[in-house]
């Protein structure tokens, strides 16, 4: 087998696994959580996370708004 066969063989394994993490990306955002774990956001470990993706990130900021204006 030449260079060329090495180079093919060798592009095919990264868009298998390109293609493998986008197929376990997808099917992990459309796993639900566990059923009693549905509401569950740990203060602690949310505190210093700056993952604008999150979708507690959002839900964390209104909080933060929300207590801002009760203060007022």
């Amino acid at each position: 087998m030449g260079r060329t066969g090495y180079i093919i063989i060798a592009i095919c394994v990264v868009v298998a696994l390109v293609i493998l993490f986008f197929v376990t990306y997808v099917l992990n955002k459309r796993t639900p959580p566990p059923k009693g774990c549905e509401n569950l956001i740990d203060d602690e470990k949310c505190v210093g996370c700056s993952n604008t993706g999150c979708k507690f990130y959002k839900l964390k900021e209104d909080l933060e708004e929300a207590k801002e204006e009760l203060k007022k």
